[in-house]
């Protein structure tokens, strides 16, 4: 049976004056099965084509400390404005840094893990 998700790509967005970004990484959240995770994957040729003085290592933490945040079980649940759908909200929310998350998308899945491999193949590799 497919179910909904909703993911964002992850950008790389190595001088945030210029807005100049690389796709790095999609961040995939799935309510019906509970599911919530980030796979991410860094290419420095990529980075330095836009800023040869860009900190690759300070992006791959970023992305780790990312990824480390979609495991970490929510104190509260859907019902009471909290669990993994609060920790995704907060994930893709707007900011200005040097990892940024792009619009949310939304599709249709039967296997959310698979769908986020299928993702960062399509989107970002």
């Amino acid at each position: 049976m497919r179910v909904p998700y909703e993911y964002a790509t992850l950008r790389a967005v190595p001088r945030v004056d210029r807005g100049e970004f690389v796709n790095v990484g999609v961040v995939l959240y799935c309510q019906r099965r509970d599911y919530l995770d980030a796979a991410v994957l860094v290419t420095p040729d990529k980075l330095r084509a836009l800023d040869p003085t860009v900190d690759v290592e300070g992006i791959s933490d970023a992305l780790a400390a990312l990824q480390a945040g979609c495991r970490v079980k929510a104190r509260t649940s859907a019902r009471e404005g909290g669990g993994l759908g609060a920790v995704f909200r907060w994930l893709t929310a707007p900011r200005s840094t040097v990892v940024q998350p792009g619009p949310v998308h939304s599709g249709l899945t039967e296997d959310p893990a698979a769908e986020l491999d299928r993702l960062l193949e399509r989107l970002v590799r």
